[in-house]
């Protein structure tokens, strides 16, 4: 009964998901596109099988590169389908993987739309990242017998809380799961509180992060664009609101004048109005996109490229991962660790709770309660070299020693997947 009133409840309010798409589009475009696979009309499959990866968006897409090699050379003759979101997660596929993958819109959970998802695909199998539970998604999986799998799985206390108001349907969701992966054993607790059972512990494979090889080439670029001299801290990945915190609060604490501060907006939509909101404090403001150099008197810098984010950090004398000055979740801070840089981050990073408390506990990273009080964490450590060092030190060896979850995950994968032979499926 509780799954039909879920049922007709997404029904319903399908036509508010449109208008609220088309409101969306209206900075990002990218969100009417292919507006059939919303209601299940992603590509059709040939005669390969199909192995199909969920993820959301940006983040979720490049913790599943490594599955995504993986699974093209365990299974050669399979096509991959990444299915996301967001537009900006849809973006982030086509930069790593160009096509070698397909991709398509997740549908939005309304029964029929995920039948049509599943008849046209006809899937082997399927992998969903870190926290999806669509209860209509896993209940049609599972009576159309494709195995799907909750990898990476990771459960804040407040989604858990939230899961809990309807714990019959959520204990019913997760029950028609082949079966969960967590990232930490808080995850698998929270998750076994709703009901899943014999859940795993892997860990979080976007420790296994795979630094490119010219990623050092790119910083000492971007340096050189920045200023010889200057000291430099990213602000990563800036969601709205944050950034006018950040000013506000850098401009409070006067920093010395050859202090570089780079924003990089996480969503490129908002490029220009970040550009717009650092102009309003001196000359127009350096952007990335444009390859020009900053100049000596600025105070801030614009990140608006994509796929550069790795390079912006190594860049950097110091990091500051946002997302985490507003009750966002935080952002990926393992990034900045692997490029040995010290991080900083604000009160909410609920999405990353485990990885930022541990970046503490080894000396990687620091926490601001605030934005003002980030902007003299960061003034502080600019004037202190050898504690950045130190700090960066303890980055590397924080996101170093946490490698492993992908063999972790693919062992317990292993065993588990149905076996793909010849080239369609049996």
């Amino acid at each position: 009964m509780l799954r039909a009133l879920y049922g007709l409840a997404v029904t319903l309010l399908l036509p508010f998901a449109l208008a609220r798409l088309a409101w969306r589009a209206r900075r990002q475009p990218g969100y009417l596109e292919h507006l059939g696979e919303r209601f299940g009309g992603a590509p059709l499959a040939g005669d390969a099988p199909v192995i199909w990866i969920h993820a959301v968006s940006v983040g979720e897409t490049r913790a599943a590169a490594p599955l995504v090699a993986r699974f093209g050379r365990d299974f050669p003759g399979a096509r991959i389908l990444l299915t996301h979101m967001t537009p900006t997660g849809r973006a982030t596929g086509i930069e790593l993987f160009g096509e070698r993958v397909d991709r398509a819109w997740l549908p939005w959970d309304a029964a029929f739309a995920v039948r049509r998802f599943l008849a046209r695909v006809r899937p082997a199998f399927g992998i969903l990242l870190e926290t999806e539970i669509w209860p209509n998604l896993l209940a049609e999986c599972r009576s159309g017998q494709v195995p799907i799998f909750l990898v990476n799985a990771r459960l804040s206390a407040r989604s858990a809380a939230g899961y809990a108001r309807v714990a019959p349907l959520a204990r019913k969701a997760l029950a028609n799961l082949s079966g969960i992966a967590a990232q930490t054993a808080d995850d698998a607790a929270r998750l076994e509180g709703l009901g899943a059972r014999g859940v795993a512990v892997t860990g979080n494979i976007k420790f296994d992060l795979d630094v490119p090889d010219d990623t050092e080439a790119k910083a000492t670029a971007l340096r050189a664009l920045f200023g010889e001299g200057r000291r430099v801290w990213v602000a990563g990945s800036t969601r709205e609101g944050e950034e006018a915190l950040l000013v506000e609060a850098i401009e409070a604490a006067g920093l010395d004048p050859d202090i570089l501060v780079v924003v990089v907006p996480r969503h490129p939509q908002r490029f220009d109005e970040v550009a717009a909101l650092l102009g309003k404090r001196g000359a127009p403001v350096a952007r990335r996109s444009r390859g020009e150099p900053v100049p000596a008197g600025a105070r801030y810098a614009l990140g608006d490229s994509m796929g550069e984010m790795l390079a912006y950090y190594r860049a950097a004398d110091l990091v500051v991962v946002a997302g985490s000055f507003l009750p966002l979740g935080g952002q990926n801070l393992i990034e900045a660790c692997a490029v040995g840089r010290p991080v900083l981050f604000g009160p909410h990073t609920f999405n990353f709770e485990a990885a930022a408390e541990a970046a503490i506990d080894r000396g990687a990273g620091l926490r601001a309660r605030d934005a003002a009080h980030a902007v003299a964490i960061a003034k502080e450590l600019l004037g202190d070299a050898p504690r950045r060092e130190r700090m960066g030190e303890a980055a590397l060896a924080f996101a170093r020693d946490n490698r492993g979850a992908l063999a972790r995950l693919e062992a317990w994968l292993a065993p588990r997947l149905p076996a793909i032979r010849g080239p369609g499926r049996d």
